[in-house]
């Protein structure tokens, strides 16, 4: 059999010794020693002598310095201790009272409460099973239909792999030598764009058949007020804003009222003023970034950012030199990979990689971004008018129940990925930032017991135990692949086709949705995405544009049966007579609605490349 034939061979034993049920990693590693073994074996050489044994030390070693790696288990961390600390469980209570009068107001609020519970912790499994103990029971006892109810929990809790910080991400820039930063931005807006979809496909299901998602009873939606703020109101004024500001500036009226037992105290009538004022802080603070961003930060005399140059690995299987100069090649290239797939230049803003010596000087905003900025202030101070002019006591009660539960929460993944996006730190930094906000909101809330914390760090040791070995098996398993041939036979009979950018973009987004029926993700993009790589450059298909969709296309593989994860960790938890048929049958129209995403996000590639571009030029 000749060497690309056993390319080939190995390329198809992988699939199905994973779908028997063998470890992944360590299936990689013992295909990779077992096949380079043959491709090196020279007759009347010992054994020990083979250099298969060289690669595997060289690939090991690759991998143990790759700094992209460092950030996997700050990011588990992070999510592991926020889903310990069972800080969800307000959370999902007070969005689900702010959107009590939406249709299907209950999945709403989980789809709502998976994306930004995903964000934060990025763990798919914790977020489907916590969100299958919070939400799924109330669900089903207000009448939804059991499709709707487990689609939304599973398809929700897909979302966190997806939308930054992600460990997906992570593992496909150290596969594909792209920037983590970049990649990030890139995946920003299509996450977001995709849980919109989410909830556009929920309303209007509930609009078309109402019965699938009864209205809740007024037992359900009422909005427990606590009995001082309705008498606050009543004594100063009929609005709450106009009754804190008033009993702020005139406070012995307010201060005679009792809660619970006790007179009101000026610091609470101080603190109740602040959740008041947490919408219109929240707008001024964002226009102020806006202005300051494109304003005031990048001065007249800056030079503007040059194109900055990325680089994808595409090896060299396609030459026929000997195997030990092949060898050579792959160990130094891997070597060398943990310095250039993460480029400095998007993590320091003040890096010579930016190389803006030649660059043009930076002549300020356009006229059409201050027509822009001018025309969504007023549309904000008009949005702000109306909720100041309307919001009465149960307004008020649901807003600050929504800044004590979600405001912590959000500001620490704001500022994680803000100073990531920014360039303010690297990404391994900013997940230290955040495993160190999760320790302290967890114990803000005291929630986290000594027992738990071990518990976070167990399960954060042996996810990226997980993570580390299946990236030291892809690379041995690749690298083998590549000097048998299987590589290069594979890109000449895709090039032989003669496609299209398009119709390759059809090909391999098809090939990987297709993969995700019996595999992982983690399989698909340390075993098949490094195959397609190489030919994107001759395509003429940017590297970040093709992973963010790959990164959709893999929701799929959460939701397709028979391996479809998010079904097998719902089912652990919900109730004997929900069937996993019901639960698949849930799933189904969220792969379609996924297809149409990265339909979308194909005839607009703006909705990806803008934001990158944007941040760091093209």
């Amino acid at each position: 059999m000749s060497d690309p034939a056993l390319g080939l061979l190995m390329l198809g034993l992988i699939v199905v010794v994973i779908m028997l049920g063998f470890p992944t990693a360590f299936t990689l590693m013992g295909l990779g020693m077992f096949f380079g073994f043959v491709a090196y074996y020279r007759a009347g050489e010992s054994w020990a002598d083979n250099h298969i044994f060289d690669l595997m030390v060289q690939r090991t070693y690759g991998a143990m310095t790759n700094d992209v790696l460092i950030s996997i288990p700050l990011f588990v961390l992070m999510g592991y201790v926020m889903e310990r600390g069972a800080l969800v469980d307000k959370m999902f209570y007070s969005i689900q009272l702010a959107f009590r009068r939406v249709p299907a107001s209950l999945a709403v609020a989980t789809l709502i409460v998976c994306t930004f519970w995903g964000i934060a912790s990025g763990l798919v499994g914790a977020v489907v099973v916590l969100m299958g103990v919070i939400a799924f029971n109330p669900m089903l006892k207000a009448g939804y239909d059991v499709k709707l109810a487990s689609g939304v929990i599973t398809a929700g809790g897909t979302l966190g792999i997806l939308i930054p910080p992600s460990v997906m991400i992570i593992v496909y820039a150290a596969v594909a030598g792209q920037s983590v930063v970049k990649l990030y931005a890139a995946a920003m807006f299509p996450g977001f764009f995709l849980a919109f979809l989410y909830l556009v496909y929920v309303i209007g299901w509930a609009l078309l058949n109402p019965k699938i998602a009864p209205k809740l009873s007024e037992s359900e939606t009422r909005v427990p007020v606590r009995p001082w703020i309705g008498e606050l109101q009543q004594a100063y004024s009929h609005k709450m804003l106009p009754a804190l500001l008033t009993a702020a500036a005139a406070p012995s009226r307010a201060m005679a009222l009792t809660m619970d037992g006790v007179r009101v105290s000026y610091g609470t009538i101080l603190k109740n003023l602040g959740f008041a004022l947490v919408p219109l802080i929240l707008a001024l603070s964002t226009l102020w970034a806006a202005w300051w961003y494109v304003v005031i930060h990048p001065q007249p005399d800056t030079p503007a950012p040059a194109a900055i140059t990325e680089r994808v690995q595409t090896g060299d299987a396609g030459k026929a030199e000997p195997a030990e100069e092949k060898l050579e090649e792959l160990g130094s290239a891997q070597s060398g990979s943990s310095q250039e797939s993460e480029p400095e230049q998007l993590q320091q803003m003040g890096s010579a990689e930016l190389q803006t010596s030649n660059a043009p000087a930076y002549a300020g905003p356009s006229p059409q971004f201050y027509t822009y900025f001018a025309f969504t202030a007023a549309i904000i101070a008009l949005l702000l008018f109306y909720y100041y002019w309307t919001m009465g006591a149960e307004q008020f009660e649901v807003l600050r129940l929504l800044t004590s539960s979600v405001m912590p929460l959000g500001i620490l993944t704001a500022v994680v990925l803000a100073v990531i996006l920014l360039g303010i730190t690297t990404a391994t930094e900013s997940a230290a930032v955040g495993a160190a906000g999760a320790f302290l909101l967890a114990f803000q809330a005291r929630t986290l017991d000594w027992k738990r914390t071990k518990e976070a760090v167990f399960l954060t040791a042996k996810t990226t135990s997980m993570v580390c070995w299946l990236f030291v098996g892809s690379a041995l398993f690749s690298a083998v692949f590549a000097i048998l041939g299987g590589q290069a036979l594979l890109e000449s009979w895709v090039l032989s086709l003669n496609l299209t950018p398009l119709q390759f973009m059809i090909l391999s987004q098809a090939i990987i949705f297709i993969l995700g029926w019996p595999l992982e993700w983690t399989e698909i993009i340390v075993i098949f995405v490094p195959i397609f790589l190489p030919m994107l450059k001759h395509f003429g298909i940017d590297p970040i544009l093709w992973g963010v969709l790959v990164f959709v296309n893999l929701q799929a593989a959460f939701l397709s049966p028979p391996v479809a994860m998010s079904a097998f960790y719902l089912k652990g938890v919900a109730p004997k007579h929900v069937t996993l048929n019901q639960i698949f049958g849930g799933m189904m129209p969220y792969m379609a609605i996924v297809i149409v995403c990265m339909v979308l996000m194909y005839l607009w590639p703006g909705l990806t490349l803008w934001l990158p571009n944007y941040l760091y030029g093209n």
